[in-house]
């Protein structure tokens, strides 16, 4: 599996949510701060998308897509002027979660809320608060179709379409952000970034394909063709971290998805990604996830 597949395969996604909203004439919503990453489509006419946080407001046509990466509070509006009503209490009169304001056929938005585990942002933090894929973008046009069948499947629900829904939706993720990395969208230190780099990708791939050796800089130098002094530079630029520490960073989110979805044991956990002891294994992870991986555990059985 790829390194993007990888991470994304860490999305909690149980608590993935889907919805759409069509309107017309003088509207605007203000909803709270998401707690995952947002993803929103404009299939039909335009809006303004303000974030708390992002300065000013930003006109989205149909064709435009985009992500909201950052738990802040955003309002859409048909016009910045005018009043919005709050989200969660408005779309409780939303029939098969679609929200229809007015008439409701100038303007139709699609979106997804992806809830991530704490631990990711620490993989997709390079993402600007907004992230962008303008229709005029040859990028925007390869989600096209998907968007437009996510529309129909939410517009005219029948049997099975909550299933459709969920997988197109999570689909689209997967290729905005394969089409915002191959685009020249700023992309901030950090996964991303590493990982559009065309020279440090095979490190990467290593580390991903095998978490558990005991990997050097000098090993990855060698993955990526460089000498150690250029790799571990270069890598430190575009992840914002060092090799060793990403090694560590990414060990310790694939024993958390394990602690969160597997009955394994502790030990067993730690011998897969390559610690000798448990106390080893339980330091290491405490010190990037800030509990114990029995804490860890007990707080995600309780959370669920």
């Amino acid at each position: 599996m790829d390194p993007l597949s990888q991470a994304l395969s860490l999305l909690n996604t149980e608590h993935s949510f889907f919805a759409g909203v069509k309107a017309s004439g003088p509207w605007a919503v203000r909803f709270p701060p998401p707690p995952g990453i947002k993803f929103h489509a404009v299939l039909q006419g335009a809006c303004w998308l303000a974030i708390d946080g992002v300065q000013g407001w930003r006109e989205v046509r149909a064709g435009d897509s985009y992500l909201i990466t950052c738990a802040h509070a955003y309002t859409l509006a048909s016009h910045p002027g005018v009043a919005p009503l709050d989200g969660p209490a408005v779309f409780q009169s939303a029939r098969n979660n679609m929200l229809a304001l007015g008439a409701a056929d100038e303007f139709f938005l699609v979106g997804g809320r992806f809830d991530f585990s704490d631990d990711l942002s620490l993989l997709l933090g390079s993402l600007p608060p907004l992230a962008m894929l303008d229709r005029s973008t040859p990028e925007a046009e390869v989600l096209q179709w998907s968007l437009k069948r996510l529309g129909q499947e939410m517009s005219q629900p029948t049997a099975g379409t909550a299933l459709v829904v969920q997988n197109l939706a999570h689909l689209m993720l997967v290729q905005f952000l394969r089409l915002y990395l191959a685009s020249d969208a700023p992309v901030a230190a950090g996964w991303l970034r590493a990982l559009s780099d065309a020279a440090l990708r095979p490190a990467v791939e290593a580390v991903h394909a095998g978490p558990q050796k005991r990997w050097t800089v000098e090993a990855l130098a060698g993955c990526a063709g460089m000498s150690r002094s250029t790799f571990a530079q270069r890598f430190k630029q575009a992840m914002g971290m060092g090799p060793l520490q990403y090694v560590l960073r990414w060990r310790m989110l694939l024993a958390a998805r394990d602690l969160r979805r597997d009955d394994r044991t502790v030990s067993s956990i730690a011998e897969r990604l390559g610690y000798d002891s448990d106390s080893a294994f339980s330091s290491a992870f405490k010190r990037v996830m800030s509990c114990s991986p029995s804490r860890y555990r007990e707080q995600q059985q309780s959370a669920g």
